[in-house]
């Protein structure tokens, strides 16, 4: 989750301190990969470009020789998986999400669907609890209360307990002004009450 904080709003010292961090420890480097590729749907390109050159440069490892994810090759693959992995997230609000995004704009839902939890968060290099907590944290660094909104009761959808939750929005929190922590907090205990 850290890691994942840092690639979105850390510049670029604190983002190879923050990878060699992540390389120095016990993670599992598949799942340290998997934390920089999803963070290019949250903070775009950009970043997660940064983000992987800098963890190849402080591990040393090569790159796959092809991605071992198959099941979301196909556009209708990844159409399956994330209608399963958006509506696990989105518990009983799923069908209220998909016509309010559809609202927005049929592409957007498109997008959401296939790109966003077909193809990233419906990866399963790495459980979607730990992907939703540091969406969660991603979302509260970089202060998208909305979406905040919603991958907090995600991560609880997904198995996470509301200790690790508040651990997620604790380091989030490490990068906001006081203000912004107590609206987080306030967010939180709203969450809490009605899951």
């Amino acid at each position: 989750m850290r890691l994942a904080v840092t690639i979105a709003v850390g510049d670029e010292g604190a983002l190879r301190e923050g990878v060699a961090r992540a390389a120095a420890s016990a993670a599992d480097p598949v799942h340290v990969e998997e934390v920089i590729l999803q963070s290019y749907l949250f903070v775009g390109f950009p970043r997660a470009l940064n983000a992987m050159r800098a963890w190849r440069k402080a591990t040393g490892r090569a790159a796959p020789a092809r991605d071992e994810d198959a099941a979301g090759a196909s556009p209708a693959g990844r159409r399956v998986r994330g209608e399963l992995t958006c509506a696990t997230v989105y518990g009983r609000l799923y069908d209220r999400l998909r016509v309010n995004i559809r609202e927005l704009h049929p592409a957007l839902d498109d997008w959401m669907i296939e790109e966003g939890y077909g193809r990233v968060l419906g990866r399963g290099a790495l459980a979607l609890r730990a992907r939703e907590l540091c969406v969660a944290a991603v979302c509260a660094a970089t202060e998208q209360d909305r979406q905040l909104h919603s991958h907090l009761h995600g991560a609880l959808h997904a198995g996470a307990s509301a200790a690790e939750v508040s651990a997620a929005l604790a380091i989030a929190g490490e990068r906001l002004g006081p203000d912004s922590r107590d609206r987080i907090a306030h967010l939180w205990a709203r969450v809490r009450a009605v899951a």
